[in-house]
């Protein structure tokens, strides 16, 4: 009986603890003050009239794009030059990057093929004269009744026969490059039109083949026209448009700049960079555009789209991301991320996405955030 009154007193003793733990939680509890969570994209300054507020405005402008490029020949203007006998070269007269005229010497080659076209030349005009030879006199026996008359008919076939293998050799000697009045072995590569020598694959003493297995020998381009051919990424493809213009700008002449069309947008993507050849026309009859120069081209659309615009001092760089400031009232302004798109060159900036025309903006952006990180 005394054990069970122990422990009952033990038993109200723990409970009144609790009770009285729990008391001062509740109190705890009651005196907790949540604060609310401050908006980051708000900053409040002390003199907010001192901050010049305009409005976003609309513009009808041309879309730009800004690619890199380089001259090349147009190859409709380039000309390959070939050897159609093959041989050893025994003189180069021209040299890549030279300026030739239209039959100029390029090079001579010493053939075994002009050699053996000569042999032939040579057995058909002897055999020619054998035949006219056997031609006159069976005319003259058929005269004197000594033959019948199908023996001149067939001095006849042989004639002219002989008369078309001379012709048909005759004509190969000037095909390989020869002349049938002058025999030699050693024949001239002359140059098929004026230009400049854009691709050389010989050299002294190197053995030539006949076309259809070996490289051209030179190619010779007209540089009075040229292309700029640019790399366009895919997702921007849709901005250019055949007929558009493009000023064109060269690290050779960078105070300069040039005029160009677009006269082509190839269809086939590169795979490894994800980019389409545009290719603009240039003219260049003063002959300072060079193949192989780097250009910098900006392409600008031939259709105007009204756009929302900004001075350009509105917009500050944070984060990768461009940002305005709009007033809220109360020494109060709040940071609106926007899409800012090509700078229209007289102070202004193209805002694609984030901004209406009408909307109020601080026009000094960066003397804000400088006053606001110094509060």
């Amino acid at each position: 009986m005394k054990f069970s009154l122990a422990a009952a007193a033990i038993a109200l003793l723990i409970l009144s603890g609790c009770s009285k733990e729990k008391r001062a939680t509740d109190a705890e509890a009651a005196n907790v003050h949540v604060d609310e969570a401050t908006d980051v994209s708000v900053v409040k300054v002390d003199h907010a009239e001192r901050f010049t507020v305009v409005s976003a405005d609309i513009r009808s402008t041309a879309d730009e794009l800004k690619v890199n490029g380089v001259v090349s020949p147009d190859v409709s203007r380039a000309v390959p030059v070939n050897a159609l006998a093959g041989g050893r070269v025994v003189d180069i007269k021209a040299r890549l990057g030279d300026t030739v005229r239209k039959g100029q010497v390029l090079l001579l080659i010493s053939s075994p093929d002009l050699s053996l076209a000569f042999s032939d030349y040579q057995k058909f005009q002897a055999d020619e004269v054998l035949s006219k030879k056997a031609l006159a006199r069976s005319q003259l026996l058929y005269e004197h009744g000594a033959v019948a008359q199908k023996e001149v008919q067939v001095a006849e076939d042989t004639e002219q026969k002989s008369q078309v293998d001379l012709k048909t050799a005759e004509e190969r000697i000037r095909i390989l490059g020869g002349e049938p009045k002058h025999i030699s072995s050693m024949f001239e590569v002359r140059a098929p039109i004026s230009g400049t020598i854009t691709e050389q694959n010989v050299t002294a003493s190197a053995g030539v083949k006949s076309p259809d297995n070996a490289p051209n020998l030179f190619t010779i381009s007209d540089l009075s026209r040229v292309w700029v051919l640019c790399d366009v990424y895919e997702n921007n493809l849709s901005q250019v448009h055949l007929g558009d213009l493009a000023n064109v700008q060269l690290s050779a002449y960078a105070d300069r700049v040039f005029k160009g069309r677009v006269s082509n947008i190839s269809r086939v993507l590169d795979p490894a960079t994800r980019t389409a050849k545009v290719r603009l026309e240039l003219d260049n009859s003063r002959g300072i555009l060079s193949p192989g120069m780097f250009a910098s081209v900006t392409f600008t659309s031939r259709i105007k789209q009204r756009r929302t615009v900004v001075p350009a001092s509105a917009l500050i760089r944070l984060h990768d991301q461009d940002w305005v400031f709009r007033p809220e009232g109360s020494n109060r302004f709040r940071r609106v991320a926007v899409h800012a798109g090509p700078s229209l060159g007289d102070g202004f900036q193209e805002i694609l996405g984030g901004l209406s025309p009408g909307d109020r903006i601080v026009s000094n952006a960066l003397q804000l955030e400088s006053a606001t990180e110094q509060s």
